[in-house]
């Protein structure tokens, strides 16, 4: 064979790998932004609105899956799994507030190193809630979530693995600062409250 038709033949496999890469790309953006539009509607109350919105993203998932069968060179690269952590921690955030079952990797149709990384990004979110419902006034339901992201981050640092195999150190980092902080926002919150109620007594005593 002529070293052009080698060439032929290299460039005919790229540009079909190319224009694969190119749509995954565009339905990688689809499932970072649906994901992105259910997380709102979550913090703004609005469930069924989220839980429309995460089918679309199913959808989006299993067709991404579908078409890169065969490339896992694509399949595994970083914008894929960002895609799927993205999808991760809308799931799992519906679920919490929703009061469901946490779906498993399985019926998200996701690699489970993806997934793990998701559980990381849930306790951002997390927080986000938490934060909401303190200005809410809502300190009972406030110190619930602040709990549960404590459970989360236990079981995430359970996951004690090589970075090759999945990064998820970093996550476990930044898990514990936001714990950290929450913790911080929960005891001043708590302390808050306590002071009220003895400046209330104390007024109650002096009338």
């Amino acid at each position: 064979m002529e070293l052009k038709d080698i060439i032929a033949e290299i460039r005919k496999a790229l540009d079909e790998k190319d224009s694969l890469r190119e749509e995954a790309l565009r339905l990688t953006r689809e499932i970072v932004r649906l994901s992105g539009d259910a997380i709102k509607a979550l913090h703004r109350g609005e469930v069924e609105k989220a839980e429309e919105r995460l089918k679309l993203v199913r959808g989006k998932v299993e067709e991404l899956r579908e078409k890169l069968r065969g490339h896992p060179d694509l399949y595994h690269s970083g914008y894929v799994q960002n895609a799927h952590q993205e999808f991760v921690e809308a799931s799992l955030f519906f679920a919490y507030i929703a009061g469901k079952d946490f779906p498993s990797p399985g019926e998200l149709g996701v690699p489970h190193a993806d997934y793990a990384l998701g559980i990381g990004d849930l306790i951002g979110e997390l927080r986000r809630h938490f934060l909401l419902l303190l200005l809410d006034g809502n300190l009972e339901e406030a110190e619930k979530t602040y709990r549960f992201m404590e459970e989360v981050y236990e079981e995430l640092m359970t996951l004690e693995y090589p970075k090759g195999l999945v990064n998820v150190r970093q996550k476990q980092d930044q898990a514990r600062y936001v714990l950290e902080r929450t913790l911080e926002d929960l005891t001043r919150a708590k302390l808050g409250r306590t002071l009220e109620e003895k400046l209330e007594r104390a007024a109650l005593g002096d009338c």
